[in-house]
């Protein structure tokens, strides 16, 4: 995303974000078979179907609906797409459209959308809901690209992909930084470009001095937990957790299983991997990663602590500066199809001296989402509001998210038991 404050993009840089999100959703969805386009009835999961339709009508509700007061194209558009009044039980309950009359409605959206800006600045509410749409796009596109992990559908082929796995920084030495103590400044600044509203605005916290991982938790690490009895063990769980593996049947990380040979193996999208153990732990949920801290003698960072671990003493956009994110500093985009030896990128490091605090995994914070001092929800008022102390947050980003979408001060949030996003997780000492 341009670095210009939002007031200055142009009607050229909206659009090319619009055709740009597009492009990527559509990559995730034109190979899908037709029985694979609603898939099976997992309440955690949007059909692809619906997920496709989705963001067509989100597009057409803020940019054609909202801005110009027309009236819906698809008569039951409402009634099948607002995801916040269509519970996830109810997302295999229609009728939907074709694929190509899918399709055909997302390009005719679109088509509008980009003639509204032809020939004309645009305005500032434009310049935010323009970048919200395209923004949720993306969000959903990392949504589809799990929908086919946890469904075992084939590997994407992205337009632009890089299957190389980057230089391992041999020198790297894995374990706790010092992060000094004092008054630091946790969200987003009023100056900065688009950001959502649980991210405003920055406002002053106290922070006691902490030590943090420099690297994500390692399959390898996570491994000696799983084959230490960790998921058979109540005094690792709490009450909910343990509930939660009881009910799940879980006995290690999601994809994981053991091959003939007793090594263990993952499963990404449709092929049979090794688990690297260098790589970060993957698909673990909130109960998880609490259970292997609990049994590491060591506990998630705050949330707060991990944007000051971050973002160092002058509030950073990102760990390594102010410049955007290139692969040379963060796994993003998903051009790698999945992640990265926790040595590698040393070019992202945060100014303590943390590696990959942006992209490869999301991490799971301690802290759930509240609101920030002050806080006024934004025009989509159903983004945060409805869950504040319910969900805890991650940050950071994965390989999947995009690169404009992801900074330092952005808060992702999840229900505790989902386990197929691409989360991980980092400690600190208890």
């Amino acid at each position: 995303m341009s670095s210009r404050p939002e007031h200055h993009l142009t009607a050229e840089d909206l659009v090319r974000q619009l055709r740009d999100a597009r492009a990527r959703e559509l990559e995730l969805f034109l190979d899908l078979s037709g029985e694979q386009l609603l898939g099976p009835q997992d309440h955690f999961l949007e059909p692809p179907i619906w997920e496709l339709g989705h963001v067509g009508w989100f597009q057409e509700y803020w940019l054609l609906r909202h801005l110009d007061g027309v009236e819906p194209i698809l008569p039951r558009g409402d009634s099948m797409y607002d995801a916040f009044n269509v519970s996830y039980r109810k997302r295999w309950d229609h009728d939907f459209p074709s694929r190509d009359e899918t399709l055909a409605y997302l390009e005719t959206v679109l088509d509008r959308c980009v003639a509204r800006l032809d020939g004309r600045e645009p305005t500032p509410e434009e310049v935010h809901l323009y970048q919200l749409v395209a923004q949720h796009e993306d969000m959903h596109a990392e949504n589809l690209t799990m929908i086919r992990q946890t469904l075992g559908y084939p590997r994407p082929v992205l337009a632009r992909q890089d299957l190389t796995e980057p230089e391992v920084d041999a020198t790297f030495e894995c374990g706790d930084v010092d992060v000094f103590g004092g008054t630091w400044l946790l969200g987003a600044p009023q100056d900065a470009p688009f950001v959502f509203d649980n991210e405003k605005w920055a406002h002053p916290v106290e922070v006691e001095p902490f030590l943090i991982s420099n690297v994500p938790v390692t399959n390898l690490e996570y491994l000696r937990f799983v084959e230490d009895g960790g998921y058979t063990r109540r005094t690792w769980w709490g009450k909910h957790g343990w509930e939660w593996r009881r009910r799940a049947e879980a006995h290690h990380p999601q994809f994981w299983f053991p091959d003939s040979d007793d090594e263990w193996c993952q499963r990404c999208f449709d092929r049979v991997v090794p688990v690297e153990p260098h790589h970060p732990v993957i698909h673990v949920n909130w109960y998880e990663a609490m259970a292997w801290c609990r049994w590491a003698g060591r506990r998630l960072p705050t949330e707060a602590e991990w944007e000051v671990a971050a973002a160092g003493p002058t509030s950073r956009r990102y760990p390594w500066g102010d410049d955007p994110p290139t692969p040379e500093r963060a796994n993003l985009d998903g051009f790698r199809l999945g992640t990265v030896d926790v040595r590698a990128l040393p070019e992202g490091d945060s100014p303590f001296g943390c590696r990959q605090m942006i992209g490869n995994v999301w991490e799971w914070t301690s802290s759930y989402l509240e609101p920030y001092p002050g806080f006024v929800a934004d025009v989509y008022a159903e983004y945060s509001q409805p869950y504040f102390g319910q969900k805890p947050v991650l940050r950071g980003g994965g390989w999947t998210t995009r690169s404009r979408l992801i900074r330092n001060t952005w808060r992702n949030f999840f229900m505790r038991h989902r386990r197929n996003i691409v989360a991980g997780f980092r400690s600190c000492p208890s």
